[in-house]
């Protein structure tokens, strides 16, 4: 097949105008292509902004009608009179559910915003709130003015002359008393061009920043830290003076929880980055449609101290509404390492452990298998129990083994993880395999109906999960770290009974993350939200690492020295 000859320019100023004719057809092409991607991109931009205009316009109105309703229940109540016990009861759960739906639609209107301003073609969904009542007149005022230019902005002259001033009034908390910081921005103009000039508006970890972050640090601690309800805090500070809704608790609350999500994400990586850690759970009443579910806070905790190790402590939560083994995997997908935990095969299946590229070992706690043991030697709680058993001769023993066991583990802790595996190897080995031999043998023994069994069983199936701390040093006898990473939640339980929602849970472990990685570190969770609070606005993503709590107390106390 012959092809067809190529006809070329008869002379060189030909052949450039026909190059340059082909590279601006090239050039046009690229212009069009460029065009309909930005088109894509903006229309995008504007389908997701649109999307989250709706989601803040759902829970602006589900937080309306929860209000609402409440108010119609208070009003029957005191037109009425108080009817039950259940009614007072149900009035509780619906100022919670309000706290709740509040705080998941200042989300959603955050979450409008940013997304809008992507696009000039949405206009971001902006609440109405109630008005807020005026600060009382006798508050102590602390007036804070920014410096004012020098030169004009426009021209850069330097005859200004005062116009006014814009000020912001922030409640602040000083221990046992509060005050107003008044913000004051000055405003000038130029003699000779007329331009206004201003020094820009501070940044704020809230809009508007009424509320200032050592009050926020309040709010926020006391709820999550010390486990008081925002109605109970509303009632505080209504007696102290300062009128303050449990609505716009709520709204604070939620945008603080916002604001520290940067940090919760770091905590996490930091986390999961571990050789090492702990992993438990425990049970969170949350509020379902017309009941509640008995959902689970799972956490799991970095600590390396007990072997000198150089990672930092920390620890991270989540909320699920049930125990079904698919929340912890999700958790544990990207691990591999060394896990303490109980022996909850939900952690992660064995066969999917096994198939990691660096796999997760399991080491199983002591202190749950020594708990069984001990319930059937209990001999105070035997004698307070009106049907007393007798003591189970096998199981007082194998308490009395652990507490060899232990005795030894107190004495090399803190050591390193080498020493710890040599003194394990001289001293825990032999008295280890004995109880194992021990424990066979009594198991040969008993019949099928004795109560011992259960606890023989449970260790002599998953032995070797029980003996890795002999081939280890860096681990532990036992899952205490994150059992006592769970046990302020427990304790907490009894006052705020239950989390509103799905979202308030995961809310709640977020802020339990930061304040017990906090208290790991030995820190002041209250100074450091506060802190964070101050200085996140303006901080650059770069730098948001330096608010880790280790590394905010490693600048604290290199700041203290230098002042000193």
């Amino acid at each position: 097949m012959t092809s067809k000859p190529v006809d070329f320019p008869a002379d060189l100023a030909s052949a450039y105008l026909a190059l340059l004719s082909e590279r601006e057809m090239l050039q046009a092409e690229r212009d069009v292509v460029a065009a309909e991607r930005d088109t894509v991109v903006a229309e995008r931009d504007i389908a997701v902004a649109q999307a989250a205009n709706a989601q803040a316009m759902l829970s602006d109105s589900e937080a309306l009608i929860a209000s609402l309703e409440l108010a119609i229940e208070k009003l029957k109540r005191e037109l009425r009179g108080r009817r039950s016990e259940r009614t007072a009861r149900l009035i509780d759960q619906m100022e919670l559910q309000l706290e709740e739906l509040v705080m998941a639609a200042t989300e959603d209107e955050a979450a409008a915003q940013a997304a809008a301003a992507k696009t000039s073609s949405v206009r971001s969904f902006t609440r109405k709130r109630p008005v807020r009542k005026p600060w009382p007149e006798a508050i102590e005022r602390e007036r804070v003015v920014i410096d004012p230019p020098v030169t004009c902005a426009c021209c850069g002259g330097s005859r200004l002359s005062k116009l006014g001033e814009d000020v912001t009034e922030t409640l602040e908390e000083v221990p046992r008393r509060f005050k107003v910081i008044e913000t004051v921005r000055e405003k000038f103009t130029c003699r000779d061009c007329e331009a206004i000039s201003q020094p820009p508006a501070p940044f704020h970890a809230t809009p508007r920043g009424f509320i200032g972050p050592h009050l926020l640090a309040t709010i926020l601690f006391d709820k999550f830290g010390m486990h008081s309800p925002l109605n109970r805090q509303s009632t505080r500070f209504k007696c102290e003076g300062i009128e303050l809704s449990t609505s716009t608790l709520a709204d604070q609350v939620g945008y603080g929880t916002a604001a520290l999500l940067p940090i919760f994400d770091l905590i996490e990586a930091h986390v999961f980055a571990a050789e090492r850690l702990f992993g438990d759970d425990t049970t969170i009443p949350i509020q379902a449609k017309d009941k509640c579910t008995t959902g689970r806070i799972w956490t799991y905790v970095c600590d390396d101290r007990p072997y000198g190790g150089a990672a930092a402590p920390a620890a991270i939560y989540y909320a699920s509404s049930d125990r079904r083994g698919e929340h912890p995997q999700k958790h544990l997908a990207e691990y591999g390492g060394i896990l303490q935990s109980d022996c909850y095969n939900g952690f992660e299946p064995l066969s999917v452990a096994e198939k990691k590229a660096v796999p997760i070992t399991f080491a199983f706690c002591h202190a749950h298998a020594r708990r069984k043991f001990f319930e059937l030697a209990d001999i105070q709680k035997n004698a307070r129990d009106r049907k007393r058993k007798p003591i189970s001769p096998i199981a007082l023993e194998a308490v009395q083994r652990y507490d060899a066991l232990f005795e030894i583990e107190r004495e090399i802790n803190g050591l390193s993880a080498a020493e710890r595996l040599a003194a394990r190897q001289e001293k825990t080995k032999p008295l280890f395999d004995d109880m194992h031999e021990w424990l066979k043998r009594e198991r040969a023994t008993l019949s099928k109906s004795s109560e011992v069994i259960e606890p023989i069983d449970y260790m002599l199936k998953r032995w070797d999960g029980f003996a890795r701390f002999l081939e280890d040093g860096r681990i532990c006898l036992t899952n205490n770290a994150a059992e006592r990473a769970l046990r302020g939640i427990a304790l907490g339980r009894r006052n705020w009974t239950l989390a509103g929602s799905q979202r308030g849970a995961d809310r709640a472990a977020i802020m339990l993350s930061v304040i017990t990685t906090c208290r790991l570190n030995d820190i002041d969770p209250k100074a450091w939200l506060a802190d964070v609070f101050a200085r996140i606005a303006d901080l650059p993503v770069s730098r948001l690492h330096e608010l880790l709590p280790w590394q905010w107390k490693s600048h604290k106390g290199t700041a203290i020295a230098a002042a000193a």
